[in-house]
């Protein structure tokens, strides 16, 4: 069992993980797990337990891991925003179709002011980035 466990496990934490040093080298062959350090997605800061004197296999390794990690959390939000999408396409056919004049009632307003919200702040950041484009695109002229 010990030849298919990780030299590393990361438990993930809200904002990173927990990394322990994985150890069945021992007498009772059991899996041993002393924590090394805590990682921090957000700014990518490594920070050792105790006394603890990281190696660079070490950095190496929660780096890697950090990497992937944000890649993974990227995907996830960019799939939810695709699900979120699909939903409102769901609610639009719920609306035309199931709606009662109480359940309408009901989401009525609280579903327009979302929709306000976001419409207004996809308009600015689309004006946003047009702008760039067109003051990148008129220093080139």
């Amino acid at each position: 069992m010990g030849a298919d466990l990780p030299d590393y496990y990361f438990r993930i934490r809200e904002n990173g993980a927990a990394v322990f040093r994985i150890d069945t080298e021992n007498r009772q062959r059991r899996i041993e797990m002393d924590q090394l350090a805590i990682v921090n997605v957000r700014n990518g800061e490594v920070k050792p337990q105790g006394d603890r004197v990281l190696t660079a296999q070490d950095i190496a390794a929660f780096q890697d891991w950090l990497n992937k990690r944000v890649a993974l959390l990227a995907q996830r939000d960019i799939d939810d925003i695709h699900r979120a999408v699909d939903y409102l396409n769901i609610t639009t056919q719920w609306v035309q179709s199931k709606a009662s004049d109480d359940q309408l009632e009901d989401v009525t307003d609280a579903l327009l002011l979302a929709m306000h919200d976001l419409r207004t702040v996809l308009v600015r950041k689309k004006a946003d980035r047009l702008l760039g484009k067109d003051v990148v695109g008129s220093d080139d002229d």
